[in-house]
């Protein structure tokens, strides 16, 4: 009863900021993403009737306290379909910054509700899986499968029609690219749940953005249909901008940029300026990523590197969804 899965961080060109369940993550909106190739996180699992209680190491460091509680919640989630009572053993890793604002929760979350479900002997389709990596990180549902994704808002109050559903495959554009800007590889200091129910709390801004992300949602749809950059990074940027604008709005409030951070986003405005297609996006971190296509890629991604204070980048395509492998982290 081992397995392991591999999964990617997914970013998203349309945002998921606020829930309407927090039982049940159920976003206040729908959202929009694009699975990564290059960035993995790898998940082992285990489930053994040696072992007295579920333990869980995530990149070579026990998780202890309220964070091992909400892992072995989405244990008993999964022992509870699967019809058994073992604790389990779960590694995990990432190969890019945890906790950082480049979407590890959505990759970890996809590649731990996999393995675990394969090892306790579940099969269940991509949207059935889609909803229950819901249930331990909400875009986890979005890395579930590869390529473009919708994560549908749903309508059902046990949450059953929330799930991600890809829109376009990794090969529907096999040019774009994200520049992945590591400003900072530090843990931040208000996470993404705690920052978004701040803001559905107390920002003015919130019932305004839940009002706009239809629109902006239908728009870069289109823009993603046609293959037209310009009109999706357009849209990419203005809907990141709102969304922190949600979070600024909120009381107190809420800022996840860094000073390199508004450095990276001049540098992308002066790179359009010189005629090369950029756009950024921005998740509830320090760390830009940069719409780009494969041609432009390495001088968006060198000039970025010049920037004092930018860590290094990661240049990634669209990926596919989760993956299984024989090979294990134990």
């Amino acid at each position: 009863m081992k397995a392991t899965a591999h999964a990617h961080p997914n970013i998203a060109l349309i945002k998921y900021w606020g829930k309407r369940d927090q039982k049940l993550f159920l976003p206040h909106t729908p959202s929009l993403s694009m699975t990564l190739s290059s960035l993995t996180a790898v998940t082992t699992a285990e489930f053994s009737a040696s072992l007295a209680a579920d333990t869980v190491m995530l990149d070579g460091r026990p998780v202890e306290g309220a964070a091992l509680e909400r892992f072995s919640a989405h244990l008993d989630r999964i022992r509870a379909l699967a019809g058994i009572s073992l604790r389990a053993r779960v590694v995990s890793a990432n190969d890019f910054p945890t906790a950082a604002g480049l979407a590890s929760s959505a990759a970890g979350g996809a590649a731990l509700t996999a393995a675990l479900c394969r090892a306790a002997g579940l099969d269940l389709s991509p949207h059935e899986m889609s909803a229950l990596a819901r249930r331990f990180s909400g875009s986890a549902c979005r890395s579930v499968e590869g390529g473009f994704c919708q994560w549908n808002r749903g309508e059902r109050t046990d949450g059953s029609d929330s799930f991600a559903v890809q829109v376009f495959p990794a090969g529907h554009w096999p040019e774009l690219r994200m520049v992945v800007t590591v400003v900072s590889a530090a843990q931040k200091e208000v996470s993404s749940r705690a920052g978004m129910q701040h803001s559905v709390e107390t920002s003015p801004f919130f019932e305004a953005w839940v009002r706009q992300v239809d629109a902006d949602l239908a728009e870069a749809l289109s823009a993603l249909e046609r293959r037209d950059l310009r009109a999706l990074g357009s849209i990419a940027e203005t809907n990141a901008c709102r969304m922190h604008a949600v979070a600024l709005g909120a009381h107190p409030p809420v800022l996840y940029m860094k000073p390199v951070t508004l450095d990276v986003i001049s540098r992308v405005h002066a790179l359009r300026a010189q005629g090369i297609e950029a756009w950024f996006t921005l998740d509830a971190g320090p760390n830009p990523v940069v719409l780009c296509l494969a041609a432009d890629a390495p001088r968006v991604a060198a000039a970025l590197e010049e920037i004092p204070g930018v860590q290094k980048t990661v240049t990634a395509g669209p990926g596919e969804g989760v993956t299984q492998s024989e090979k294990h982290l134990f």
